[in-house]
């Protein structure tokens, strides 16, 4: 147990029997009132967000998450299976943790997963992959003067929009937060 003093942004810790990662960690002091800390937290597990003020003194549980890069091998029902870089162990971690990024996963890619005392608690894609055109309809001349979008898909099957002098076969850089286009890969 640590006291509420000791608590930073981006540590984990056991809140009313749930995990919640800590947001944002502020100490006030309001005028004659007792000092307290104003804690946002987001519940790991459903996303929720939480907000409590902490006495001083009052004690908290600091979880201890180990963090690791691992290498995605398959997609196993409603599990992927990783394999540590190091000690080439596999873990089955639920595909809920990886969100919507999912989508631009494919096999061989490093991931970065969290661990609290052996249980998944949060895993996160690159922020940027490298995929390749597997079907765009080809650019009609006089198409490329403005900034026009096409729509093409990429290898993991995701349809993303891309600009007219994107082709089939080319590879583009795909930003996973968000789905957008960044940039041909040469």
């Amino acid at each position: 147990m640590a006291k509420a003093s000791e608590v930073k942004s981006g540590n984990v810790l056991r809140f009313n029997g749930e995990l919640v990662a800590v947001e944002e960690f502020l100490h006030r002091t309001p005028g004659n009132l007792r000092a307290f800390y104003q804690a946002r937290m987001r519940n790991v597990k459903t996303g929720k967000l939480v907000e409590y003020r902490f006495r001083t003194d009052e004690e908290v549980t600091i979880c201890r998450v180990e963090t690791n890069d691992y290498q995605y091998l398959y997609e196993d029902g409603d599990f992927l299976v990783v394999m540590d870089n190091s000690s080439f162990e596999q873990f089955n971690i639920p595909r809920l943790l990886f969100g919507d990024s999912i989508k631009f996963l494919k096999e061989g890619m490093n991931v970065v997963i969290a661990f609290e005392s052996e249980e998944p608690i949060m895993a996160q894609t690159p922020a940027h992959v490298e995929l390749e055109i597997t079907y765009t309809e080809p650019a009609v001349k006089g198409d490329t003067s403005t900034s026009a979008l096409k729509y093409a898909t990429v290898e993991t099957g995701v349809e993303i929009k891309v600009p007219m002098f994107v082709n089939q076969g080319d590879k583009v850089k795909v930003d996973t937060r968000t789905g957008d286009y960044i940039e041909r890969v040469k």
